[in-house]
């Protein structure tokens, strides 16, 4: 069964740091984190496949770095400097696809979500 599990919210203050962790069962040729925040659409943050692509939100350069491990079946997010509307669920998604678009039409499974709240 493919899926995808999400570990490492919580909260922090205002320019902490979190490290979110995604363990994927199965083979993603991407995978890619999201975040929803409270009563805006899901968007995209980070996104990397096995050809060494990554792809990064606008928000997130600079604060946050995509990575995973060499069996390719963790990925992680480290988060930098976070912000108060950093708040948000974030998702680990992956695709059989390599990755074209930081979209939620371009990856096929889903975690759960995970917590992540910065207090100022």
């Amino acid at each position: 069964q493919f899926q995808v599990v999400e570990s490492g919210g919580g909260s922090v203050q205002s320019g902490g740091s979190l490290r979110l962790s995604c363990a994927a069962t199965g083979h993603f040729d991407s995978m890619a984190w999201f975040r929803k925040i409270p009563g805006k659409l899901r968007e995209g943050v980070a996104g990397i496949d096995t050809r060494g692509k990554i792809t990064y939100a606008d928000f997130a350069k600079g604060r946050f770095i995509i990575s995973q491990d060499n069996s390719k079946n963790n990925l992680y997010l480290q988060m930098n400097n976070l912000e108060p509307n950093d708040t948000a669920i974030y998702y680990c998604a992956a695709d059989g696809g390599y990755l074209r678009r930081l979209e939620s039409d371009y990856f096929g499974i889903w975690g759960q979500g995970t917590q992540v709240t910065v207090s100022s």
